[in-house]
């Protein structure tokens, strides 16, 4: 997208084909991908210049933001998210749900909510 025009930008999540259906539940554009193709999908979505935010699953791509960096030079847009796996939320090594909710919101706002 050119600096200054009006048009929206959209939002999209590359994800796994297993945790897709709930992001399109949830009304999200939904870039499917494998841990093997993920980086081609990235790439492809970030040059296509539809979207002004991506949040991508760790899952398949561990650090989307160094991953695309030769590729995200000079651009602003889209912003790139990486966001938590679903499998790692649930994983054996996970044995505190509320801590593990904690340190999402922990890491992705930069402080605690206390309810």
């Amino acid at each position: 997208m050119t600096r200054g025009t009006s048009q929206t930008q959209r939002v999209a999540v590359l994800s796994d084909a297993e945790t897709a259906t709930g992001y399109r539940l949830a009304g999200a554009t939904v870039l499917e991908a494998t841990p093997a193709t993920a980086l081609a999908e990235l790439e492809r979505a970030i040059q296509a210049d539809l979207y002004g935010l991506i949040a991508v699953d760790t899952g398949l791509i561990p650090d989307p933001i160094t991953a695309t960096a030769r590729l995200m030079r000079g651009r602003d847009l889209p912003i790139l998210l990486p966001i938590p796996s679903l499998k790692d939320a649930f994983s054996p090594d996970t044995v505190d749900a509320k801590a593990y909710m904690g340190k999402l919101v922990r890491d992705t706002i930069g402080f605690d909510i206390k309810l």
